[in-house]
């Protein structure tokens, strides 16, 4: 048995993976820009470095939420030796105290949901 449309059918096969992996040649090599976040202007300093924030801070607020709910421990040392209450909203949100431009802008890029707003409110955005 002989297939006379072969050259047909592997020319429209090329077609279809030429339109497919389109997106992908188009972005190649490029990468979304980064958000801009707002930082608190009366802060100086935050309860770790920035780099570890950046990569580590909901590590950081689970080890925070079982020392306080598990442990009853309240209060974190800090590598400084400073002393900070282990509160997402008295803590955290003192200074981040805009959600829209400053956690919003981070977890939309990365495209992460986080869980912290299933127990804790909205913080209330500054106007």
């Amino acid at each position: 048995m002989k297939i006379y449309d072969k050259p047909v059918i592997v020319i429209g096969v090329l077609i279809f993976l030429a339109i497919f992996a389109f997106p992908l040649w188009t972005a190649l090599g490029t990468t979304p820009p980064q958000p801009k976040v707002e930082l608190p202007k009366d802060m100086k300093e935050c309860v770790a470095p920035t780099e570890y924030m950046k990569s580590s801070h909901m590590q950081l607020l689970n080890e925070w939420r079982d020392s306080v709910v598990r442990d009853g421990n309240r209060v974190w040392v800090s590598h400084t030796g400073k002393q900070y209450n282990m509160s997402l909203t008295n803590e955290c949100l003192r200074c981040h105290n805009e959600k829209s431009k400053f956690c919003d802008q981070c977890h939309n890029y990365v495209g992460v949901v986080p869980f912290c707003w299933d127990c804790h409110t909205y913080p209330k955005e500054a106007k």
